[in-house]
């Protein structure tokens, strides 16, 4: 197995401080609630991929600013998953593509059900969690 890079999004609306989940439907992780993202192509960045699966799956938006929240690996070093939190002004009704059937903006702590096993341990890490209330203060 070569090693393999994927970048995801969690999508913060500033105006209603709700986050953005997207109901995958075709994957090996298919009928749970997941963030916006996928691999990276060959020699790829994680951030340029990062904003190429945003545009391919849900169009074309306005990022305000973009925050790291996570580099995951796992124990043999050839996965990575690279998080981050993404803030817009307002909500929006997403373009999703052949991958999602559906999507929904949740509060913090209220997210959607079931979730993507990575996205669960990525939202109950206590580092994590402490990232996104500090990135809270600074927006508000």
């Amino acid at each position: 197995m070569s090693n393999i890079k994927c970048s995801g999004a969690l999508i913060y609306s500033i105006a209603t401080q709700r986050f953005l989940f997207l109901f995958r439907k075709q994957s090996k992780n298919s009928n749970v609630w997941g963030l916006v993202g996928g691999t990276n192509e060959f020699l790829e960045s994680p951030g340029k991929a990062l904003y190429r699966e945003i545009q391919e799956e849900i169009g074309s938006i306005e990022i305000l600013k973009t925050f790291p929240l996570e580099t995951f690996k796992s124990k043999d070093k050839k996965f990575n998953y690279f998080t981050y939190l993404c803030t817009v002004e307002n909500e929006f009704i997403p373009k999703l593509n052949n991958e999602h059937s559906g999507y929904a903006w949740a509060s913090y702590n209220d997210w959607p059900q079931p979730l993507h096993q990575g996205v669960i341990k990525t939202l109950r890490s206590k580092i994590i969690k402490n990232k996104i209330e500090t990135i809270f203060t600074i927006l508000h």
